[in-house]
């Protein structure tokens, strides 16, 4: 039996005995939101001021850009789903990039995590969390760190609170059993929009950060996640094998969960299939788009992250000017105001680092050019060239 009938004929016995067991367990879907009387996270009785968002955690299948179904981890969004069907709704529903969450400086957000355990691997009882990464100001026990917080087990939720008081890009990622979680795809980016936002300085009223000279004003504005994954170590945690971790080498170089060409498919892409069915319970896994679009004369702002466990990547705008304005959710401005920006040909991240990075299109001339990594080896889909950590930027 090939493994694509093997997941055809355990897809529904795995689901149903997932359900089961969450029900057995005796917990249950527990959203907190001010003002949401029927525990969808989404408030009846909105408060300025306040944000919430319900995530489901679970398993999954995303395509790569050569075809290739891949197993992974991942986040999904359950913000509007009603608590008796949050479970059945999370199913082989994760997102890879996960869901991209978006706040702005002051807002007191409410993140409810369910974890609503894995179809493929229901003998994995493993706990979930989300680690807020860079952010300053949490509490330790919202901090999803399982040395001083707690994970969620399967069929339970709990919400965490952030008084969201700093701007910037961050990320978010599962830290239980990280290497192993954050390698099969449980990576997102948060970025918070500055208290300046809405104002008009300079001429602008969408910035980076608060600089008070309209110095990080932009027009418009695209999340990048930088990642990469190991499809041999994703099969093995598929058919459950010894995972190598020693041996871990990315295969697949991707941009917000996509390698190139499908980077530049402005929608969802399709569900995962095998000869012709779905695998993934009919869910859109891939939801991000990587195009990014301009009117010539505008500047864009890129919210650079690498989420990745393995690589360090550089990447540029091959004949577009870029302009770094910020890094690790702070301005680029020393003690005593002075900007610290500075251009240059190409960025270079590391895992789990952030930069706010401007293009300015003006004086461009209209056309197609790439966003890409230098690391020119990762310019591929696994075997297939011509593709991976590669996007467009359409200005017109």
């Amino acid at each position: 039996m090939t493994s694509s009938d093997l997941r055809k004929h355990l897809l529904p016995i795995a689901m149903a005995a997932s359900a089961l067991l969450a029900g057995q367990a005796g917990a249950a879907v527990y959203v907190q939101c001010p003002g949401d009387t029927n525990g969808d996270g989404v408030p009846e009785t909105p408060t300025p001021g306040v944000v919430c968002k319900h995530l489901g955690a679970g398993d999954g299948f995303s395509t790569m850009a050569d075809g290739k179904p891949l197993y992974g981890f991942g986040f999904s969004d359950l913000t509007g789903v009603l608590p008796a069907q949050a479970i059945s709704t999370g199913l082989l529903a994760a997102n890879f990039a996960a869901p991209t969450i978006e706040l702005k400086e002051g807002d007191k957000f409410y993140l409810t995590l369910t974890n609503v355990g894995m179809v493929i691997r229901p003998d994995l009882f493993d706990p979930h969390t989300v680690h807020f990464h860079g952010f300053p100001n949490q509490a330790p026990v919202f901090d999803g760190m399982p040395e001083g917080s707690f994970g969620i087990n399967m069929g339970s939720s709990v919400t965490y609170f952030y008084n969201v008081t700093e701007p910037g890009t961050y990320i978010y990622h599962c830290h239980m059993e990280a290497t192993e979680h954050m390698q099969m795809g449980m990576l997102g980016q948060i970025y918070v929009r500055p208290a300046q936002d809405g104002t008009t300085i300079a001429g602008y009223s969408k910035f980076a950060y608060n600089d008070g000279d309209g110095s990080t004003g932009y027009h418009k504005s695209y999340p990048i996640q930088l990642g990469s994954v190991d499809h041999n170590f994703h099969d093995a945690s598929e058919s459950v094998q010894p995972l190598p971790f020693a041996e871990m080498k990315d295969t697949y170089a991707t941009l917000n969960g996509r390698g190139y060409p499908d980077t530049v498919n402005p929608g969802p892409l399709p569900s995962p299939t095998v000869d012709g069915a779905s695998i993934n319970n009919d869910n859109q896994s891939q939801k991000i788009s990587a195009l990014i679009t301009a009117t010539a004369g505008e500047k864009i702002l890129l919210r650079l992250s690498n989420l990745n466990v393995t690589n360090y990547y550089t990447v540029t705008t091959l004949g577009l000017p870029m302009r770094v304005v910020g890094g690790g959710a702070h301005i680029a401005r020393g003690p005593g105001g002075k900007n610290l920006y500075y251009d240059t040909g190409s960025v270079t991240l590391g895992g789990g680092e952030t930069s706010e990075v401007i293009v300015d299109t003006a004086g461009v001339t209209p056309g197609t050019y790439f966003l890409y990594t230098t690391n020119l080896n990762y310019l591929s889909n696994n075997d297939q060239d011509f593709g991976g950590m590669m996007t467009e930027i359409v200005v017109q």
